[in-house]
C-alpha cells in the first residue's frame, strides 16, 4: 500500500515524512548513507577504484599515457575526468552519445579538480614542451541513486591517490624515451577534495539526497571542500537558499570532508 501511494502522490507521501522530522528511508535531515571504496579493482589500469554512497556506485579507471604539453602550458601534463551514465545505472538512459547530464557531470568533476589544486600538473611534465603524462579518468556510473558528484569525487581521489607511474629516461636530442617498469613513483595529490550534494524540498534541506529526493526536490546544491576550505559550490537554479542554510551546508559539508578523506586513506592502507 505504502508503494502505491507513493506512486500516485510522490510529493505528499515525501511531505508526510518531512513533517515528522525523518525521511522514507530513516534518515534524519542532516545524516549521510553509508560510504564504501574498495581500491585496485581493475588491473589493467594505472590505478582505479570503487566508490559506494548507499546504492549510489561509480567505478573509476585511470590510464596513463605519454604526449606533448601544450604550447601555453609547456611545463604541465593533463588531467582529463570523463563521466559516463550508461544504460545500466538508471532506466532513465538509452544508449547512444553521452546525455546532457553525463556532460554536466563531467565538467563539474573538472572544474572541482581544477579549483581545489589536489594535483600539481606541472608534476606531471617530463621534459619542457616534449614530453608529459596525460590521465584518462574514466568514471562508469554502476547505479545512480543520487549524489552523483560525491561518489565521482570519491572514486576518483581514490583511484588516484593508488596511481604508481614508471619512471622515464628521456633523451630530447635523440627523441627518445624508456620507461623504467621497474622503479614507480606515486602522484603528487597534494589533497584529497571531496563534494556534498543537499537538496531543498519547501523549507527544509536534505543531506546526501536519493534520486526520489532529487527527482522532488526544488533546488539542489553541491559544495566541494579542499582541506577544509571551502572550493566549489554548484546551484543550477531552482528555489532560493537562505544564507543560514548555506553556511548549514557548508558546515556539514566540513564535517563529512574529514570522514571522506579518512576512509580513502585507510582503503589505500588497506591496499599497500
Amino acid at each position: 500500500m505504502s508503494e502505491q501511494y507513493k506512486i500516485l502522490h510522490p510529493v505528499k507521501y515525501y511531505r508526510d515524512y518531512l513533517a515528522h522530522n525523518i525521511r522514507p528511508d530513516g534518515r534524519e535531515f542532516d545524516k549521510y548513507r553509508p560510504i564504501v571504496v574498495n581500491l585496485g579493482s581493475i588491473s589493467t589500469a594505472d590505478g582505479s577504484a570503487i566508490a559506494k554512497v548507499g546504492r549510489t556506485t561509480v567505478v573509476c579507471g585511470i590510464k596513463a599515457e605519454l604526449c606533448q604539453p601544450k604550447a601555453e602550458a609547456a611545463n604541465e601534463g593533463f588531467l582529463i575526468p570523463n563521466v559516463e551514465l550508461p544504460p545500466l545505472c538508471s532506466s532513465k538512459f538509452r544508449p547512444g552519445p553521452p546525455t546532457e547530464q553525463a556532460q554536466v557531470a563531467t565538467q563539474l568533476v573538472a572544474d572541482i579538480l581544477k579549483n581545489s589544486e589536489c594535483l600539481d600538473l606541472k608534476s606531471l611534465c617530463i621534459f619542457p614542451d616534449k614530453l608529459a603524462w596525460c590521465l584518462f579518468a574514466d568514471l562508469i556510473c554502476l547505479d545512480l541513486d543520487g549524489s552523483l558528484i560525491d561518489a565521482c569525487m570519491i572514486a576518483l581521489m581514490a583511484a588516484l591517490k593508488s596511481v604508481r607511474l614508471p619512471v622515464i629516461d628521456y633523451d630530447p636530442a635523440l627523441d627518445n624515451k624508456q620507461a623504467n617498469l621497474e622503479h614507480r613513483k606515486p602522484l603528487n595529490i597534494t589533497n584529497i577534495p571531496s563534494s556534498t550534494t543537499f537538496a531543498k524540498f519547501d523549507d527544509k534541506i536534505v543531506m546526501d539526497p536519493t534520486v526520489d529526493e532529487e527527482d522532488l526536490s526544488t533546488a539542489l546544491i553541491t559544495i566541494a571542500l579542499r582541506k577544509n576550505e571551502l572550493c566549489f559550490v554548484h546551484k543550477p537554479g531552482g528555489a532560493s537558499v537562505t544564507d543560514e542554510q548555506l553556511l548549514k551546508c557548508i558546515d556539514e559539508s566540513q564535517k563529512r570532508a574529514i570522514v571522506i578523506e579518512g576512509i580513502v586513506e585507510t582503503a589505500l592502507r588497506s591496499l599497500q
